[in-house]
């Protein structure tokens, strides 16, 4: 899952995500243009990007984020966390990983190979692995680590709190092949997307029950295969220590340590300001943006990135279980205006996103939202009306309830707060009260977004180089009224689930791409996820800290970011 949209690949996080890495280049696809119709050039990724010999040997890395993750297994629905891929990445394994133009190939240190080797009757897929890999606790990484994965999350046992089944629900058997080291993958059904999964990879001994996978990874981070080890939690200070693992088989860790402290996102950036911290994600914050390049010895790393802003509206609100009421409220949302408000003062060019899946620098990206994506206040108030929302005073009543939602942010976030405040002003206009909840921003999604506790959220998601499986997750519909996994706007159809799965199960890139925009179009009726824009990572560094930054698509190689002076 990487750092992810979800294998389902979505993390997501408050602030927006915490990315690192990348050193040049420009994104493929059709480009970016600005709303004055400019077109620039955008780096894949940022990273000051320095071959292993020029970076020093030694040192501590201190990483700030924005959030102390409780649950550290990413598959959990509760880990799957971008603060908590930025940390475990350097300690988990995945067998592929993506460069700067979403290009996948194995990972040497995991993987020998891995094919496609047979498509009829049945998809099989071969996987070669490293047999040098192995878990802290000794034991080799082998294809009963690959088959507890895939039994864990498949979706037959509801116990298992998964985040996702997408794609492991569609395979039939894993199997041992010649050897321990070889894992056989038949499919039941085809997956284009076979390479974003089993990443990260846990070992067997935490997946084999449900009670294992919900609880071996709460407050504890049991075991790792990666550059670096677990050092320790400190749940004063909000720290998280790895230490450079010397049984790591690959290239040996440039750095000693990394010291991740968790922050609320406007303490952040005065650590970094004060030289407490050497790297942060400042996030699309046009202040913190400028306090952060004016940091001495610093530098804002800028990539375009699969991530996206948006708001999630609630379905399973009393008071937006009405579509039409949830398509009024969109309506009466100006996106221009909060996208001009949010990227002012950063070089961004300013576009809308008019899509789910696709960001406007991708392959396949196409405006799907149609007369829902325009802002159009008296269509709103017509909707509303209908609905039998009606005008008392200056907020409309229904069977004597006013129409006041609650818009939850994580506090210290800046950014969320003035989005809050420029939707509050707009739906004022429609007769429809916006409340803003600031919330601690440790709970933010454990206790808010993933129960439901919302009626509308905003928060970025964080996309992986798998656009189709990696969101299929977060709109796919629920299979009994009550468990949603990872779709927090809790709404969807069969008629969304069946365009993804065409799309899901195409071997055929342009065939999959077509069916993807079919099940775009459906969400922007269904009005489950608005999105906002393609968010900049902005990502502050040391000017000598290399390969870490903005990252885009490319994953980041935690044992050569370093020091080069």
């Amino acid at each position: 899952m990487k750092t992810s949209r979800l294998v389902m690949a979505v993390t997501v996080t408050g602030s927006l995500c915490l990315a690192g890495c990348g050193g040049g280049g420009t994104m493929g696809g059709p480009g970016i243009e600005s709303g004055a119709g400019d077109e620039r050039t955008i780096r894949a990724f940022d990273i000051n990007a320095q071959p292993r010999e020029k970076v020093k040997d030694g040192g501590t890395l201190r990483w700030g984020i924005n959030e102390f993750p409780a649950q550290w297994n990413r598959n959990h629905v509760d880990g799957n966390l971008a603060m908590a891929a930025v940390v475990s990445n350097a300690l988990l394994p995945a067998p592929f990983v993506s460069n700067e133009k979403a290009e996948i190939k194995a990972d040497p240190d995991y993987l020998v190979d891995a094919k496609v080797t047979e498509s009829r009757p049945k998809q099989v897929v071969t996987y070669t692995l490293n047999p040098k890999a192995k878990w802290s606790d000794g034991r080799p990484i082998t294809w009963a680590d690959y088959q507890a994965q895939w039994q864990a999350l498949n979706g037959r046992n509801a116990n298992f709190h998964i985040v996702s089944a997408t794609g492991y629900q569609d395979i039939e058997k894993v199997a041992r092949g010649k050897d321990d080291y070889e894992v056989v993958v038949t499919f039941a059904r085809p997956f284009g997307d076979w390479q974003s999964l089993f990443g990260p990879l846990l070992p067997a001994s935490t997946n084999k029950t449900p009670e294992t996978f919900n609880t071996a990874w709460l407050n504890k981070i049991p075991v790792t295969a990666g550059p670096f080890k677990f050092g320790g939690f400190d749940q004063t200070a909000k720290t998280i220590t790895l230490v450079r693992d010397d049984a790591w088989w690959g290239n040996r860790a440039k750095l000693d340590k990394i010291i991740y402290r968790a922050s609320e996102q406007d303490s952040l950036i005065g650590a970094f300001s004060n030289g407490e911290l050497d790297i942060i994600d400042v996030g699309p914050s046009a202040p913190d943006y400028s306090r952060a390049k004016a940091t001495s010895g610093a530098q804002v790393r800028q990539a375009a990135g699969p991530d996206f802003r948006h708001f999630t509206f609630n379905g399973s609100s009393e008071l937006l279980k009405d579509r039409n009421v949830r398509q009024a409220i969109q309506l009466g949302i100006n996106r221009q205006a909060i996208a001009q408000s949010d990227l002012q003062g950063l070089d961004w060019p300013i576009a809308l996103l008019n899509n789910h899946f696709f960001m406007n620098t991708q392959e396949g990206y196409q405006d799907n939202a149609g007369s829902l994506g325009v802002y159009n206040p008296g269509r709103a108030r017509q909707l509303l009306d209908a609905a039998g929302w009606k005008l008392n005073g200056a907020v409309r009543e229904k069977d004597g309830k006013p129409l006041d939602l609650r818009f939850v942010v994580p506090s210290g976030v800046q950014l969320s707060k003035s989005e809050g405040e420029l939707a509050q002003n707009m739906l004022s206009q429609i007769g429809v009260k916006l409340t803003i909840k600031a919330v601690p921003s440790d709970d933010f999604f454990t206790k808010y977004v993933i129960p439901g506790n919302f009626d509308i959220t905003p928060f970025a998601y964080i996309g992986t180089p798998f656009p189709i499986s990696s969101s299929y997750g977060i709109y796919a519909n629920s299979p009994d009224g009550k468990t949603w996994n990872a779709n927090f706007g809790r709404t969807g159809s069969e008629a969304i689930d069946q365009a993804m799965s065409r799309a899901g199960q195409s071997l055929d890139p342009a065939e999959a791409r077509t069916e993807t925009n079919a099940a775009d179009a459906l969400l922007w009726q269904e009005v489950n996820v608005l999105p906002l824009y393609q968010r900049p990572q902005n990502v502050a560094t040391r000017q000598t800290l290399a390969n870490a930054g903005a990252r885009g698509f490319y994953d980041l190689r935690y044992e050569d970011i370093g020091f080069t002076g």
